[in-house]
């Protein structure tokens, strides 16, 4: 099931209230109509249309919600993720670290701080000087701490400093 034909299925709030009074453990028409206050002809129509869209399904216990919809809805809707880096290994630990472009929070083991760092720089272009607040203003697009983002690049050599100018050392 698609998103779009999940969220439809619940938009009408006769047919959220009968979905939740099933997740609840509502089994019947009668048992719904009676915790949810619906009519119980609105139940049975509510009850047609989950059933349809895949949201409920029902045995000789009575009606059962299939909650794994929603996460199959998410895992099939979602967009292959673009790899950050080509390396399947370094990649798996820039997405551990960054997530919609922003950097999440800092490693805490060398190897994949430095992994991190190499990607970070590529944020500045090779030969050309960039003043502390231009460096600033670029760390701040990944993180709010451009001061400690600044330093691990330095401390890493990735970043040179000289009388407040910046350059890029690769």
């Amino acid at each position: 099931m698609n998103t779009d034909l999940l969220c439809g299925s619940l938009a009408e709030p006769s047919r959220l209230r009968t979905y939740s009074a099933v997740v609840l453990g509502a089994r019947n028409p009668e048992q719904i109509a009676g915790v949810t206050g619906l009519d119980t002809a609105v139940v049975v129509k509510a009850v047609q249309r989950l059933t349809k869209s895949g949201l409920i399904s029902f045995d000789r216990e009575g009606l059962h919600a299939e909650e794994d919809v929603f996460k199959e809805a998410i895992r099939t809707s979602r967009p292959e993720r673009e790899p950050l880096d080509p390396d399947p290994a370094r990649d798996t630990i820039l997405k551990a670290f960054i997530r919609d472009g922003r950097l999440t929070g800092f490693p805490t083991l060398p190897a994949k701080t430095r992994i991190v760092l190499e990607y970070l720089i590529n944020s500045f272009e090779p030969g050309r000087d960039y003043p502390e607040a231009e460096v600033n203003t670029i760390l701040n697009t990944w993180h709010p701490d451009h001061a400690a983002l600044r330093r691990l690049l330095v401390d890493a050599r990735l970043l040179t400093r000289s009388n407040g100018i910046y350059h890029r050392t690769n």
